[in-house]
């Protein structure tokens, strides 16, 4: 008896979802817009700076650790 309850609350649920009317259709205004051709000419300032990069003479310092990083495959492979 419940198995039948339950077939007949699906369908019915069914059909008043089907029943129910779609929302009208929405139509999407195009917007032209036109193709427009300029040249803009832009001045680059070229600087003539000379900057120094240090490094310090500490064995510990960042710089040196990051600069002598080494990776799997730079260590030697046995033959």
């Amino acid at each position: 008896m419940k198995t039948i309850l339950t077939l007949i609350f699906v369908l019915f649920i069914g059909m008043a979802a089907q029943a129910q009317n779609g929302a009208a259709e929405v139509k999407v205004e195009t917007v032209t817009m036109s193709i427009v051709a300029a040249t803009a000419k832009q001045d680059v300032a070229v600087k003539n700076e000379n900057s120094v990069a240090r490094l310090y003479m500490f064995k510990n310092s960042k710089v040196t650790k990051e600069l002598s990083f080494s990776t799997k495959l730079n260590k030697a492979k046995l033959a």
